[in-house]
């Protein structure tokens, strides 16, 4: 299990699934969110047909059980970050200590993303992060984790379990 996993994207493709990540992100009320979740109940929520999105944290532990639908891709945030884009739009970007992703074990390549300027609501945002993506997998179990932290004590540590299964 190697770089057949692996979603290859340039820059600009990049930048622009980060846009639809927090597009997607944001459109969940609170008590339905995929950030929010500690089990993986709404990993469901309003995925797009074309990519099966993975939600990222607000920090902290959690561990995630969900299913993914078989022939899509997969793409994932390690570190993201996203602010207002009023009067520029310059990401916030975090000060990365450490960041990686591995799949059954597998390490997974990070990529550095910044979105062009999006709309969530009436608010037009721009967003950085280091993510990955998974080219569709085989039908089957599979375990992602997620480790991250920055300089200043901020840190990530998910864990998805993975079942890919035929809608």
């Amino acid at each position: 299990m190697g770089g057949e996993n692996v979603w290859d994207l340039n820059p600009h493709e990049g930048g622009r699934l980060a846009a639809r990540w927090w597009q997607w992100a944001f459109s969940a009320p609170d008590e339905c969110s995929p950030v929010l979740d500690e089990t993986g109940e709404f990993a469901d929520w309003q995925q797009p047909e074309d990519v099966w999105f993975l939600a990222g944290t607000y920090g902290g532990r959690v561990e995630r059980r969900c299913s993914v639908t078989l022939g899509r891709p997969i793409f994932f945030p390690v570190f993201n970050t996203q602010r207002p884009a009023l009067f520029s739009t310059r990401p916030a970007v975090m000060d990365v200590a450490e960041a990686t992703a591995f799949l059954n074990g597998t390490v997974l390549p990070l990529h550095e993303y910044t979105s062009p300027p999006f709309r969530t609501g009436l608010v037009r945002r721009v967003a950085w992060g280091l993510w990955s993506g998974l080219a569709p997998l085989a039908q089957g179990q599979y375990v992602l984790e997620i480790k991250a932290s920055t300089g200043d004590g901020f840190w990530v540590d998910t864990t998805y379990h993975l079942d890919v299964t035929p809608s």
